[in-house]
């Protein structure tokens, strides 16, 4: 009988973790019913290309944000990284507004009129009920890796990265690196 060792398993493990975590993020709970959450796992030579992106976006950003190299870093140690984005610059029924006023503007017609515009990261205005399904499906599937006991993260930055390589077509991403060693590489980072 072959032998698995240690790291094959491991590895074979987060893939498996990345892909539940997606499908916990397609069943969470959405409002109104509409689901526009989208989900990509990411490995190999890909997580290189957003790691890369990410320092790219250093450089780029007004404001230049040194934990975007940081969590590059954290991204090549992983080992997967699943990304999780919504489709949100229109609002959940468009035929049957809430015209709740949070995405800025005073009505939901008034918000489908408004100008898309790609900021520095990601593209907006977004539609709070999008954005909260968003969280909610992040929440789910961190929950789950962390009942699986694997190393995550969620992280802005790698999201920031995916978007500019339009990894997904979401108007906002995060991304969720997932790790298995000895102790969590993400957190008492500098």
């Amino acid at each position: 009988m072959p032998v698995l060792n240690g790291y094959e398993a491991e590895e074979s493990a987060l893939l498996l973790a990345a892909k539940l975590m997606a499908a916990s993020a397609r069943t969470a709970p959405k409002g109104r019913g509409v689901d526009r959450v989208l989900t990509a796992v990411i490995t190999g030579d890909e997580k290189e290309r957003i790691a890369e992106a990410m320092e790219k976006k250093m450089e780029q950003k007004k404001n230049p944000l040194p934990g975007f190299k940081r969590d590059a870093e954290n991204l090549r140690r992983s080992s997967v990284v699943l990304l999780i984005g919504v489709k949100g610059t229109v609002p959940k029924k468009v035929e049957d507004p809430l015209n709740c006023g949070a995405c800025g503007y005073a009505g939901c017609a008034e918000f489908i009129k408004a100008e898309k515009r790609r900021g520095e990261d990601f593209t907006g205005p977004i539609c709070m009920f999008e954005a909260l399904d968003l969280g909610i499906a992040l929440g789910s599937a961190v929950k789950l890796a962390g009942e699986l006991n694997i190393d995550n993260r969620l992280m802005y930055t790698i999201g920031a990265g995916a978007k500019a390589l339009e990894l997904l077509d979401a108007d906002v991403i995060i991304g969720i690196p997932l790790s298995a060693s000895g102790k969590s590489i993400y957190f008492d980072r500098k």
